[in-house]
């Protein structure tokens, strides 16, 4: 039996998503890459609360070897050099960029007082495969060679699968992260099981829509053990940094944040898993329209600000 989004979701979180609808409805999913972008973009600039009074914003690229990766480095007046964070925004490999995630990287910065760096990794369908991977893993050699401080790698959603392979990419680097925050992130569970099955029809995100942005990622290539796409299908999980994870409770996603804390604790590693009550995909958006979500807002800075000093709370 499907949940009863009714009773499950407050009225806070139903006007963020008829809100979120009215600019971007189900529908959107069908819709052309271009269009799709297009009505995905408007939304984000209607939804942007602007940059807390204090926080700085530069614009810049990191010049990889075939092409530049745009990047937005975000100072706050006040800063705390413990770290810095290394940010990948959400949008199904498909959508965003440094605009539709901008307010959230500054609140970020000004909240936890590090600089934050945002990637502008590249999208699909115009570049499938490795793409994106290989720009987040540009982004962390760049960031590991120009700031002396300890790198916390932070992700939602797309840009939380990210996060998750990085930190498998580069567990024996000498700068490898010192902390990792993943915010409802896609991580490639079994979709048979779980939240999968329980919230398959959700708001916001569904099942079948996880598995669109996969397909349209991927080219429609087989990548269920290749850890560069799926997290969850790495063979090991020892020496991973300290990891804490945030999941929407109605939201198809949800399993793979259990899964992930599982994996890690069962390597030795330290992880905790907080499953937001409340909340469905993409609910950073609402953290100034409902309580849920500005309560987790606030619990992820703290994560993002206690694994920057090297601390464990959990």
């Amino acid at each position: 039996m499907a949940p009863d989004y009714r009773k499950l979701l407050d009225a806070e979180m139903w006007a963020f998503i008829d809100r979120i609808y009215g600019f971007y409805p189900p529908e959107a999913i069908d819709w052309p890459i271009g269009k799709n972008r297009e009505v995905y973009d408007r939304m984000s600039r209607a939804f942007h609360a602007g940059r807390p009074a204090g926080v700085g914003a530069e614009t810049t690229a990191i010049i990889a070897p075939t092409h530049r990766i745009p990047i937005r480095i975000y100072r706050s007046a006040a800063p705390d050099a413990s770290a810095i964070v290394l940010y990948f925004h959400g949008g199904g490999f498909i959508l965003g960029g440094l605009d539709s995630h901008d307010d959230i990287c500054a609140e970020l910065c000004a909240a936890a007082g590090y600089a934050v760096v945002s990637v502008d990794y590249r999208l699909a369908p115009e570049h499938t495969g490795t793409a994106a991977f290989d720009d987040a893993v540009a982004a962390f050699e760049w960031a590991a060679a120009n700031y002396r401080q300890p790198i916390v790698v932070a992700g939602e959603s797309a840009g939380g699968n990210l996060a998750a392979c990085l930190a498998h990419h580069v567990r024996g680097h000498a700068r490898a992260p010192i902390g990792h925050v993943l915010i409802y992130p896609s991580l490639g569970g079994d979709m048979t099981k779980g939240s999968y099955v329980t919230h398959a029809e959700a708001p916001l995100l569904t099942a079948s829509d996880v598995e669109f942005y996969h397909d349209v990622r991927t080219g429609g290539a087989d990548v269920s053990q290749d850890p560069r796409y799926t997290p969850l299908a790495a063979s090991d999980f020892t020496g991973l940094p300290p990891t804490v994870i945030f999941t929407a409770e109605c939201d198809p996603l949800s399993s793979d944040g259990e899964s992930n804390r599982d994996r890690i604790l069962a390597a030795g590693g330290r992880a905790h898993w907080s499953e937001e009550q409340g909340l469905v995909h993409g609910y950073l958006r609402a953290r100034h329209m409902a309580g849920r979500a500005s309560a987790s807002f606030a619990r992820i800075v703290e994560a993002v600000g206690v694994l920057g000093r090297g601390e464990w709370r959990y």
